[in-house]
């Protein structure tokens, strides 16, 4: 039923569930030929006005961004509840947004048929996240852990299906582990390389390449034209927010650090003026100290306010603020930090051997993992993983080519979110791959099943076992096998079976390394049943004038 007012419709039951199934179908729908080893393409349509071949796609977030809004309005509310679900699915995790779509369709679908006869939509929600809760302890217990080069690389060929890439990435993440920094950039050639680089660095090049100039054995500063590269030994550490405008400035600082025996200062601030440059330039031509001068990391605010904490817990200095009012007279001798080395480039700085208390930089590292363990919010996840990375000493660079621009972007991208998913590898383990570790949760749900006599949570765990059949079947369909015998054939052999769409048969889980990562179908069950839930919860549409 629809009214219609000045400038607004409503819409009303039955409609609203009618609306919001073919918006879900058909978004579902488009994402389903993407899923498995054999996957089909989705054409998405660029507009013939230039003469745009169309985009062929398989990923579905991707896919998601391409479709902004579906000419059925009511339609459109339940297709933006499946564009959100991917999105989300792909900032958390970087895969599974496929199979997170095709469990919100099943969910939904059999909700609603349940409730079209009778049934309670609030109390249908509240037993599909109970039912959830079982399906999560279930996939936990299952998850084995990922060791060695070779199963991370083999986590990774599932995701990007690149061998070339895949390996290298495994090589990485045997060496970073979870939290270790990889930065992925463009190469110049073909293939993919990779370099590491020990101890912590931040991005925020040398503020003078004067600096790099005039290089003494004492100082040890090296200068190459084509990298601009510094060093120091030995050196104070100067941490601060703000700008160095005087020279006067720093006087304060060079006599706390002369006064400590130390003839080397490295200085991380928002800016440095010429004028006190050309001092530290003075002072290093008359051999009193020399110093390297580079740009505090990130926007002024929060980032180098972070960044800035992290450097003073690995040097075991304090950071002066001069936003908060602090000035360079007022430091003391422990306000300075120390490392054994530091180094600047044009866009890169970094140390070694930080001076800091160690049990105390473990506890800050536990308080950052925390905090990354329990954020949804992916960008912040990001951040603090970088931040942890940092600390615990190590990077890698991925240099990915390709040999076209599209091959190249299409690389990148896969890279990207094949190192996504790697983490949640490292960080929850791997399943049984195929849609094997799903059907394996029925078990304990048909338990309770067999124990609940309340009609609405009875459908809810019917509904939540139908649809974690969904993805085998999706695959099955999509290698050109019969779903329905292939679900036959892995109830037969029980959960250490799956089926190998590519070889077409069935194989031990143990022998054929065919996985999934643990935390891509949590995230991707987790965000199918919420939405879903929510979906079959609403009852009013409230169409605004175009």
């Amino acid at each position: 039923m629809v009214e219609k007012t000045a400038g607004q419709s409503v819409v009303f039951e039955p409609t609203t569930a009618q609306g919001l199934r073919r918006g879900i179908n058909q978004m579902a729908d488009m994402l389903r030929p993407t899923l498995g080893p054999h996957p089909r393409l989705v054409a998405l349509h660029q507009g013939n006005d230039f003469g745009l071949a169309p985009a062929l796609l398989d990923n579905g977030s991707v896919i998601c961004r391409g479709v902004r809004q579906l000419a059925d309005r009511d339609a459109d509310l339940g297709a933006m509840f499946v564009r959100r679900l991917v999105w989300q699915q792909n900032d958390l995790a970087g895969d599974g947004t496929t199979t997170a779509a095709i469990l919100l369709q099943s969910i939904f679908n059999q909700g609603l048929a349940y409730l079209a006869g009778g049934g309670s939509a609030m109390a249908l929600r509240r037993y599909l996240k109970e039912g959830l809760q079982i399906i999560r302890r279930e996939l936990a217990a299952m998850a084995a852990p990922v060791e060695g080069e070779k199963a991370v690389a083999q986590v990774a060929a599932s995701v990007c299906h690149d061998p070339e890439l895949a390996r290298y990435l495994g090589e990485v993440f045997a060496i970073i582990g979870e939290y270790g920094r990889l930065v992925i950039r463009e190469g110049q050639e073909r293939g993919v390389k990779r370099e590491y680089i020990e101890g912590a660095y931040w991005d925020g090049g040398i503020l003078s390449h004067d600096m790099l100039a005039l290089p003494t054995a004492e100082t040890k500063i090296a200068r190459d034209q084509r990298t601009l590269h510094g060093e120091l030994e030995n050196a104070a550490v100067l941490m601060t927010d703000g700008d160095i405008k005087e020279p006067e400035d720093l006087i304060p600082i060079l006599r706390l650090v002369l006064g400590q025996g130390l003839r080397r200062l490295f200085i991380i601030a928002a800016s440095v003026s010429e004028r006190a440059l050309a001092m530290l330039h003075a002072n290093r031509a008359a051999g009193v100290l020399s110093s390297l001068a580079v740009k505090a990391p990130g926007a002024l605010g929060e980032d180098t306010a972070a960044a800035l904490e992290d450097i003073a817990y690995l040097t075991g200095g304090r950071p002066i603020s001069v936003m908060s009012g602090e000035t360079f007279a007022q430091a003391r001798p422990d306000d300075l930090g120390l490392a054994r080395r530091v180094w600047a480039a044009a866009d890169r700085f970094g140390l070694r051997g930080g001076a800091g208390n160690p049990h105390e930089l473990r506890r800050h590292i536990t308080r950052l993992r925390a905090a990354c363990q329990t954020t949804d919010d992916p960008a912040r996840r990001k951040k603090l993983r970088d931040r942890i990375g940092v600390l615990i000493g190590g990077a890698a660079v991925l240099w990915v080519g390709g040999a076209t621009e599209a091959e190249l972007g299409v690389r990148m991208e896969l890279a990207e979110r094949s190192a996504e998913v790697l983490r949640g590898a490292l960080r929850e383990g791997i399943v049984p791959g195929g849609g094997a570790a799903f059907m394996a949760c029925r078990r304990a749900l048909r338990e309770h099943l067999a124990q609940c006599a309340d009609p609405d949570e009875r459908a809810a765990y019917r509904i939540l076992i139908r649809a974690l059949e969904e993805p085998a079947r999706v695959l099955a369909a999509n290698s050109g096998y019969s779903p329905s015998a292939i679900i036959a054939q892995m109830d037969l052999l029980g959960p250490g079976y799956t089926f190998d769409m590519r070889p077409g048969r069935m194989v031990a889980v143990e022998q054929t390394g065919l996985s999934d990562v643990a935390a891509v179908l949590r995230m991707a069950i987790t965000g199918a049943v919420s939405s879903a839930a929510l979906a079959l919860t609403t009852g009013v549409i409230v169409h605004h004038k175009r």
